[in-house]
């Protein structure tokens, strides 16, 4: 593993031992990329790159646009995903991959939670990435369906997989409660569009087997054709 740091974040990258091989960039709440990454290469997933980032300012970073708390004692989103996926684009992508010994084949973004979304959203903002992994994503966040169905991905992505947990709907919280339909129906509307997309749903709420749940995301990601 090697670690650097750009605009105050840090960037974990965990290389793969063949060369060219597909790099796959996850936004991380914590340091969870050596867990995902073991968890992976536990589950026999065909080699990759991870370079996992983390140190983000959660609520601005990974969020599109302004949206007030989710939640009683949280902090409001301030929309700063632009101003990220500057960041990684222009600087963290380059350094990266000035660390692995040959070009990626292809690089897929994925993300748990807000970074989820920021996965989804990252697909109109930039063409960087080919394939697209959103596990337990905020769906919920307001406007995202909206977006999604009014907007073109700066390209079409060859494939994206969503994940949720079974009970993650299951909430009074008004918000919340729409993440399973938003999340099922954004996946329709992509299927719709001749992209290959795939729907999990998993037994458990947010917080169960987070890295378990993103290590089977980039597995999936990774054997599609």
């Amino acid at each position: 593993m090697n670690t650097f740091a750009a605009g105050g974040k840090t960037i974990s990258v965990f290389p793969s031992t063949e060369p060219g091989a597909p790099a796959i960039y996850l936004n991380t709440f914590a340091e969870e990329g050596q867990k995902v990454f073991r968890a992976a290469q536990a589950s026999g997933c065909p080699p990759f790159t991870l370079v996992a980032i983390s140190d983000l300012d959660w609520n601005h970073d990974m969020v599109p646009w302004d949206s007030p708390p989710a939640f009683k004692n949280a902090q409001p989103c301030t929309g700063g995903a632009d101003d990220y996926l500057r960041l990684m684009t222009e600087q963290i992508i380059p350094m990266a991959e000035k660390q692995i010994p040959a070009a990626p084949q292809w690089r897929g973004i994925a993300g748990y939670s807000l970074a989820g979304l920021f996965a989804l959203y990252a697909a109109y903002r930039t063409d960087a990435f080919s394939r697209v992994g959103s596990m337990s994503g905020s769906l919920w966040f307001p406007g995202i369906k909206e977006y999604v169905a009014s907007h073109e991905p700066k390209r079409q992505p060859d494939c994206i997989y969503f994940s949720l947990g079974d009970k993650e709907s299951k909430t009074r919280n008004p918000m919340l409660k729409n993440v399973r339909q938003n999340t099922e129906e954004i996946c329709s509307f992509y299927k719709a569009k001749g992209i290959t997309a795939v729907f999990q749903l998993n037994p458990g709420n947010h917080y169960d087997h987070a890295a378990e749940r993103t290590a089977a995301g980039i597995c999936w990601l990774l054997r599609e054709q």
